[in-house]
């Protein structure tokens, strides 16, 4: 499941340095986080890194962008692996 940066986003920059797969990123009016490069932090850390630092809780499970855990490990290998 990758996550998803509400409208309630303040701009406050906390999240974008502690995403370990560099997934979020400025949008037109506030933080997005790039489905693809979101593991929900599994692999890194054991809990979500942005919502853990989010002062206005407004990062959720995104419904469109579900994935088991097994998902999210394949594609943080994938992500880290070394060419």
């Amino acid at each position: 499941m990758a996550l998803k940066i509400t409208d309630l986003c303040v701009n406050c920059d906390v999240c974008e340095p502690v995403c370990p797969n560099s997934a979020i990123s400025m949008g037109p009016e506030i933080y997005e986080i790039a489905p693809n490069r979101c593991t929900e932090c599994v692999g890194h850390y054991d809990v979500p890194q942005c919502i853990e630092v989010c002062p206005v809780e407004c990062i959720f499970v995104d419904p469109d962008h579900t994935e088991s855990r097994e998902k999210l490990l394949e594609k943080y290998v994938e992500l880290t692996k070394k060419e």
